[in-house]
């Protein structure tokens, strides 16, 4: 009986620790005040909607969004015309497309090279590099901000409006004739740091791993290089099944399509929950825990890794 007790009260504290680690998209909202900077312009009007940390907005008291180790994610929405003025961290920022086609541009000396990006294409901003990004499309732009640090600096605005006017805000800081379109095949220093950082999805090729998930590496080994996290999109086919693993750093799922089962288990005890479409779960490190797909349809998430070394996991069937 004192057996039963103790796993009942440990089943009921992994219980209630899991759901306090799932971000639930339909519980939150955007912030359309997210960025003190954009008052008083509404060319720089976007909204954020906090999953981990606060990633660049100052609001690091949202008490909605689950607390950050080594990196934060949220979701950024840019109305069509608006643009974000050209700035840089201390630290890496990734920007993943969801939906529509984003505009990115980096900054040097005058010059801008600028590239478009597509849905599940991302850029890995480089740190200390100035970069800014516009929707000049006719659909909203939905898309993932991770930042790499759980507390990043505030930050540094090169190209603001109030700086530099509008019409040179709005070119992220080029000078007059002096935006390059992007060409991955070209001698610019500029253009070669750029082609570093960027990851189309189209010209990924996934990693079958042996419970028939497949991996695609955007950053980490094997994908953009980086110091402070992995990201990988993880596809489940209906019906794979993960065993339980666990990693010496915190890791996300964001999941994009589909719906998954996760689950969490610690001193006999196993508990689960289901996530939707744009839902994340946040796993501390050290925490045993597994995935599978009992849908109707194929499952994928996007994968942040606390640790930019690899750590061997695989996704071994269940």
């Amino acid at each position: 009986m004192i057996s039963t007790t103790v796993t009942r009260s440990a089943r009921q504290r992994l219980d209630a620790d899991l759901k306090l680690h799932i971000g639930r998209h339909a519980e939150k909202s955007f912030d359309w005040d997210a960025f003190p900077a954009n008052r008083g312009y509404p060319e720089l009007m976007r909204a954020q909607m906090r999953y981990v940390g606060a990633g660049g907005s100052p609001k690091i008291d949202d008490r909605s969004t689950l607390p950050p180790e080594h990196f934060t994610v949220s979701l950024i929405h840019q109305p069509v015309g608006t643009y974000a003025a050209a700035h840089s961290h201390e630290i890496e920022e990734a920007f993943l497309v969801l939906n529509g086609v984003l505009t990115v541009g980096w900054e040097q000396n005058g010059e801008v090279v600028e590239i478009g990006l597509g849905p599940k294409d991302m850029i890995l901003n480089a740190s200390d590099v100035a970069h800014g990004f516009r929707n000049q499309g006719v659909e909203p732009v939905l898309m993932s901000i991770m930042v790499g640090a759980g507390r990043p600096l505030a930050p540094k605005y090169h190209a603001h409006p109030k700086d530099l006017g509008p019409e040179r805000a709005a070119r992220f800081g080029a000078e007059p004739g002096k935006t390059i379109a992007f060409d991955p095949d070209s001698d610019h220093p500029l253009q070669r740091l750029m082609a570093r950082h960027v990851v189309r999805f189209s010209a990924l090729r996934p990693i079958w791993d042996p419970a028939g998930t497949a991996r695609m590496i955007y950053v980490g080994e094997g994908g953009v290089p980086s110091q402070n996290t992995r990201k990988e999109l993880v596809t489940v086919p209906k019906g794979c099944a993960v065993r339980a693993y666990s990693r010496e750093a915190e890791e996300t799922y964001l999941l994009l399509d589909g719906c998954l089962t996760v689950g969490w288990s610690e001193a006999g005890a196993t508990v689960e929950e289901r996530l939707g479409p744009k839902d994340l779960l946040f796993t501390p490190k050290g925490r045993l825990h597994y995935f599978r797909n009992d849908g109707v349809s194929d499952a994928q998430f996007f994968m942040v890794v606390g640790s930019a070394a690899p750590d061997g996991v695989v996704f071994l069937p269940s």
